[in-house]
């Protein structure tokens, strides 16, 4: 016995394009792209079991959107609400969450609101309040810090050392050097005993000392080598010898630099010179270097 005949579609031009822009958008749904698919074979005018069968779906899943697309065009296409637990929190409530947490601080005198003291003065769970938190990126208990120089010539030095980075002086090598003393080398007192089933490594809690190192660095802007040297200590002599070794580098590029610009480490003063000043030992200094 044959079945119902299905509902004709007929589609508009403005219904067409749509259909076929769900089906090229990159982002849409797999299942809007099925049921575009299923209403665009439908308006071909094949019945059911083939569209399902050129479509490999069931033919309740055709007529099914075949009926919704009928009753209410493309808006009949869209997932409709599912049932479930009516929302408790309101967008007031949220908002007034939000502004608490930046605005106020906790009555109990503590330095920051948590999930539980918040959820106590809101009068909501600790799961909402984290919840909300999350959704807005609110998170009270990191605190960042900064601090402004007092120096009257720091906007300048710092127009001067971003404008090194971001656009170099032509034929120019330009160097973050940085120092890092009192470096040890630290051994325990036994052999490390290794991991073994059931048994985690273990170590014994004191060490012995085999001295200390410096260590100066040079990062260069361009090209991001480092160059490093190791010294037994930390005096001005070390940090001219190392100078040296850097002008000994940039020797040995093609071709060689005319001038050798270094950022200070924490001063954001730059130090220009000559690759001879590195022979005489001047250098011209206006960072912190030693």
């Amino acid at each position: 016995m044959p079945g119902p005949k299905p509902l004709p579609l007929e589609l508009s031009d403005h219904e067409r394009r749509v259909l076929r822009g769900w089906l090229r958008k990159k982002t849409a749904s797999q299942a809007l792209v099925l049921r575009s698919r299923i209403v665009l074979a439908c308006a071909e005018g094949r019945p059911n079991a083939q569209v399902a069968q050129d479509l490999d779906v069931s033919r309740e899943t055709v007529r099914k959107w075949r009926a919704r697309f009928a009753a209410d065009r493309l808006e009949g296409l869209a997932d409709q609400p599912r049932p479930g637990a009516p929302r408790k929190i309101t967008d007031e409530q949220v908002e007034a969450l939000v502004a608490r947490t930046l605005d106020q601080a906790p009555p109990t005198g503590d330095s920051h609101w948590s999930t539980r003291s918040m959820a106590e003065a809101a009068g909501m769970s600790q799961s909402a309040v984290s919840r909300i938190w999350r959704a807005f990126g609110l998170k009270p208990h990191i605190v960042e810090t900064w601090k402004l120089s007092a120096d009257p010539q720091f906007v300048t030095k710092v127009r001067d050392v971003v404008g090194i980075y971001l656009s170099p002086p032509e034929n120019a090598l330009v160097l973050a050097v940085n120092e890092k003393s009192q470096i040890q080398a630290l051994d325990r007192t036994q052999p490390v005993l290794p991991m073994a089933p059931t048994t985690s490594a273990k170590m014994t809690h004191d060490y012995v000392r085999h001295g200390t190192t410096s260590l100066f660095a040079a990062l260069d802007i361009a090209s991001g080598s480092v160059i490093a040297q190791h010294y037994r200590r930390h005096r001005h002599q070390e940090f001219l010898r190392f100078l040296k070794v850097i002008d000994a580098r940039s020797r040995r590029e093609s071709p060689p630099p005319k001038a050798l610009l270094r950022l200070a480490r924490s001063g954001p003063a730059v130090i220009a010179r000559r690759p001879a000043a590195a022979r005489t030992g001047r250098v011209r200094s206006g960072g912190d270097g030693p």
